[in-house]
């Protein structure tokens, strides 16, 4: 029997391996090497050779080839299917369809897109007010700085690079009506063009927060470009008398300065909504992109028959949007009025879902629940398809804290509007804090970036130093340095920026002394600031210097307990061994008691971790070595781990246990292998 050539015992070698870890979304080049036996680069050299592409593009290959399988044998919806085959994001997985296969998974058999109530789903208007919440859980993701950071990364210092090829922005329309009231209208029809864009995967179409800046502006179109980061401009002008509607539209070639398209309509209002239709396809054929018929299937669809309700609708949308409890409470009977006249309107429905959301937001004792489950299920139920319904259960599900029945929801979001910046920024929270994973919170704030430029200087620093967190965290540290920078640049009294490039830097040179003191002129800044008092205090706890920990341990400790506030509870260990230190026993057991209690309630993947430093202060030193061999099989931690772990004083005595060593190596190893993964996925994707 002749034996196979050693190129395809090669590909059918690596094929089966693949196979056999279909499901396992983290399976990439570095686990196919491990399990070849070979190394990642050896593994590189022969794939190309072999196969002609790269080893993640030979993996993602035979990914999509099962899919098509799966796809064409089974009953198994797409999104069912792009977790089969190791896709965790269903949107991901049908781009990646659609350019391997030229149409969408969606389109093989009767496979829909859709699922079950319950697990994913679309688009979003009133999310400035909640980016202004991104930036604060960012802050506080910051502030508590469980580990720290790392050792400098080999990445080159300059910024991510954006793809503008089919980036585009719409201006706020001008209303030439002789009527002032008639602006709502008008806003309506912006608002209507730029939602049937988003809703165009092959653009970037920057969000409606960040062109409302320029409605009264006297900057010319190349600026505005500019500062958007966009090669077209769409800009429009309309006016409403009687029954009639007069649109002017027209789009805009910003590098050269030239109208490419524009046309005048008059209609009928009945007849707007086919004019809002038209208008999308038109610009969208001007630019030469490619539009879905999915997408045009969403695009070409009515949010009601009924003109009256959509009236109500429109003068709803100004105090909706104006991102105050008044102006909600200003929009709710207006919604109301248009269910009235149309009890089937979806998108009210959500918007009111949505609006009784935001009023409980800050509420300690939740008024609304049930009536924003009511109202989601409602837009769900006469929509299932629209972005709004989809992002008014998902924040039915954030407002009682089960952040996982969210997360499908606001991805399935992205598959109807890839454009939803207000869906990428809040995913990308969720991922920082509630379900921390370092990579998703990078791609998302990447994302979020592109999408969503700030339209005043402070919200654009804080834009800035989120994105720089979540490139820290994942091991980026030139790049996070660079953005740290532009927002201290654009706001140098962002209180929190100094803090972070604090970090940042320890993580280049490794300088504890320096970062101390950096920190220290901080405090002296602001002595109220708990944030930085508790991480003066451990910088000192790292050095064994217990009567500086404790000098500062102790007012951090006092007002947490003078005023309920049960922060950085993770933390416990640390100033209870400090306590302990300093001869007072009795606070040192309540401290490590609830530190205890705080490890046997965390769902969070550092969990393993934190039991680990648990065990090595009881002495149970196998114990601690199985919890970070636990650890070690996580994925996406943050980078200042791979620091400051082993820097704690807890663990001296654990250091000499045999495994103790070889354990961190894995955790380090980890680590690397997840940013190597996650800097080609996301070179891939356009955004690094």
């Amino acid at each position: 029997m002749l034996d196979k050539p050693k190129g395809q015992k090669f590909t059918e070698e690596a094929k089966a391996i693949v196979l056999e870890h279909l499901s396992d979304e983290h399976f990439g080049v570095s686990e196919l090497a491990n399990a070849m036996y070979m190394s990642r680069s050896s593994l590189l050299r022969k794939c190309k050779k072999q196969t002609q592409l790269s080893a993640s593009q030979f993996i993602r290959q035979i990914r999509l080839e099962e899919a098509m399988e799966l796809l064409q044998d089974s009953d198994l919806t797409v999104s069912e299917v792009s977790y089969r085959v190791g896709f965790g994001s269903t949107s991901y997985f049908i781009k990646c369809f659609r350019e391997h296969y030229g149409h969408p998974p969606g389109e093989v058999g009767n496979h829909s897109t859709e699922e079950e109530e319950g697990k994913k789903l679309p688009k979003i208007p009133f999310y400035k007010k909640y980016q202004w919440l991104i930036g604060i859980a960012s802050i506080v993701l910051i502030a508590v700085l469980v580990y720290l950071l790392i050792p400098s990364s080999p990445t080159p210092n300059e910024p991510m690079k954006l793809e503008v090829d089919k980036s585009i922005a719409v201006l706020p329309f001008k209303n030439e009506s002789s009527d002032s009231t008639n602006q709502y209208f008008v806003n309506g029809l912006m608002e209507a063009s730029l939602g049937n864009l988003q809703k165009i995967e092959d653009l970037r179409v920057i969000s409606r927060t960040s062109v409302e800046k320029y409605r009264n502006s006297d900057q010319n179109i190349g600026e505005i470009a500019a500062e958007l980061n966009v090669n077209y401009i769409v800009e429009g002008s309309g006016q409403k008398v009687g029954d009639q509607v007069m649109l002017n539209i027209q789009l805009i070639d910003a590098i050269t300065d030239t109208r490419i398209w524009g046309e005048q309509y008059t209609q009928e209002v009945v007849d707007i909504f086919a004019v809002q239709n038209e208008v999308a396809k038109k610009i969208a054929d001007a630019i030469k992109a490619k539009v879905t018929p999915s997408e045009l299937e969403q695009i070409d669809k009515k949010p009601t028959d009924n003109l009256a309700a959509y009236d109500y609708y429109l003068k709803a949308q100004e105090p909706f949007n104006r991102e105050t409890i008044d102006g909600l409470l200003e929009a709710i009977p207006l919604f109301e009025k248009a269910i009235e006249e149309d009890p089937q309107f979806a998108l009210v429905y959500a918007d009111l879902a949505i609006a009784y959301y935001y009023l409980d937001l800050y509420k300690k004792e939740k008024q609304y629940t049930e009536t924003i489950n009511n109202y989601a299920d409602k837009a769900l139920l006469y929509d299932s398809k629209l972005t709004e319904s989809l992002i008014a259960k998902a924040l039915y599900y954030m407002h009682i804290g089960d952040y996982r029945l969210a997360v499908p929801h606001l991805e399935k979001a992205l598959e109807y509007n890839p454009n939803a910046s207000g869906v990428v920024n809040i995913l990308s929270s969720i991922y920082s804090n509630a379900l921390p994973n370092t990579g998703k919170y990078l791609e998302y704030a990447l994302k979020g970036i592109q999408l969503d430029v700030a339209d005043n200087n402070i919200t654009q620093s804080y834009t800035y130093l989120h994105l720089s967190n979540a490139l820290v965290q994942s091991g980026f540290t030139d790049e996070a340095l660079f953005y740290i920078d532009k927002s201290l640049e654009i706001n140098p009294d962002n209180p929190y920026a100094p803090y972070l490039k604090a970090y940042i830097r320890y993580a280049k040179n490794q300088d504890i002394k320096q970062t101390l003191n950096t920190l220290k002129r901080e405090l002296r800044k602001d002595t109220t600031r708990l944030d930085i008092l508790q991480e003066v205090a451990k910088l000192h706890y790292f050095q064994r210097e217990f009567d500086s920990a404790y000098h500062y341990y102790k007012p951090f400790s006092d007002i947490r307990k003078s005023q309920g506030l049960g922060i950085y509870p993770q933390e416990d260990i640390k100033i209870g061994y400090t306590y302990e230190k300093m001869g007072h026993q009795e606070e040192a057991d309540s401290l490590i008691t609830a530190y205890a209690e705080y490890c046997e309630n965390d769902q969070s993947i550092y969990q393993p971790a934190s039991m680990a430093v648990l065990y090595a202060y009881e002495g149970k030193y196998p114990e601690a070595i199985e919890q970070y061999e636990e650890f070690s099989t996580k994925n996406h931690f943050m980078y200042w781990m791979i620091l400051f772990m082993t820097m704690d004083p807890v663990l001296d005595s654990l250091k000499s246990y045999p495994g103790y060593d070889a354990v961190i190596q894995k955790i380090e190893d980890r680590f690397w292998e997840n940013h190597d993964r996650l800097k080609e996925t996301l070179e891939e994707k356009g955004l690094l």
